[in-house]
């Protein structure tokens, strides 16, 4: 019995440490990501900025990636009350699956708003090979409240929904989007990555440079975003563009602003109306 406890507490603590030594890591590659903002966007980020989004982006991104994409996946499943008056498509972004939601599936699910979360396959394929499931996902939102959804997209999700418009954009009303975090114009640190879809969106590649933009558009984007950079190229020419000051490329998600734009257009009766109608004309900074 004595050696079980004595097992059970080397184990215990060489768990414990190999946690701390792999989270301080992990903290240290995200500070390289945010120091080398200072050289990359013009004007740069303020010192305080970047280690206000960098604090937050540790935390946010060990949520995403020790917690709730490999393990909590599916724990806010699609919901798809009868009679929901609105629905929302959340699209998540490269690397990631629909867990990436969670937080704001929650709070829809409490809301009684109709929502699909699609883990979009293939990881490493062509972006272009995601519009179907979005296609699908749009379409059986729109069978159950009988309006266009509300497209929601961090990060890669953002192409994937300009890439589903180009292919089904013809057969549908304008819907209203919102992407968080969206390399439109492309990124640099696309360089580094493998897989179709890292290639697509390199900086000044032909794929992406013949997508569409999207008609009816919030942008959300921010200086200190470590993964989308320089940080001009977040922003959709044609969209709404909202800036965030002292938040990181995962924190996005996590933006109490994104969420309260959601909420308007939750509340927009019609969302062709909402085009037409100036208030969605003016672009916002935040």
């Amino acid at each position: 019995m004595l050696r079980l406890l004595a097992a059970l507490a080397v184990g215990w603590y060489f768990g414990w440490a190999w946690g701390v030594l792999t989270l301080g890591l992990h903290a240290a590659v995200l500070a390289l990501g945010f120091v080398q903002l200072r050289w990359v966007n013009r004007p740069p980020p303020a010192w305080g900025q970047l280690l206000r989004a960098w604090a937050r982006e540790v935390v946010a991104s060990e949520l995403a990636f020790s917690w709730r994409q490999p393990w909590r996946e599916w724990a806010e499943p699609d919901h798809l009350p009868a009679n929901a008056p609105h629905g929302v498509l959340l699209v998540h972004g490269f690397s990631c699956n629909r867990g990436r939601w969670n937080g704001w599936m929650k709070r829809l699910r409490e809301q009684g708003v109709a929502f699909i979360a699609p883990s979009l396959e293939p990881a490493f394929g062509s972006i272009d090979a995601y519009a179907d499931e979005i296609e699908a996902g749009v379409r059986r939102l729109q069978a159950l409240t009988g309006r266009m959804p509300v497209l929601c997209a961090h990060s890669m999700g953002g192409l994937a929904l300009r890439a589903w418009w180009r292919k089904y954009g013809a057969g549908h009303e304008t819907p209203h989007v919102i992407t968080l975090g969206s390399p439109h114009q492309g990124t640099r640190m696309a360089a580094l990555g493998l897989g179709v879809n890292t290639q697509q969106m390199r900086l000044g590649n032909a794929w992406l440079g013949a997508l569409p933009g999207l008609p009816n558009a919030d942008c959300f984007w921010t200086p200190c975003d470590q993964i989308v950079n320089p940080a001009e190229r977040a922003i959709l020419p044609g969209a709404r563009a909202h800036r965030l000051d002292g938040v990181g490329h995962m924190g996005l998600v996590h933006s109490p602003e994104a969420w309260k734009v959601l909420q308007e257009a939750l509340r927009t009766p019609s969302l062709q109306t909402a085009l037409a109608g100036s208030s969605f004309n003016t672009p916002r900074r935040i």
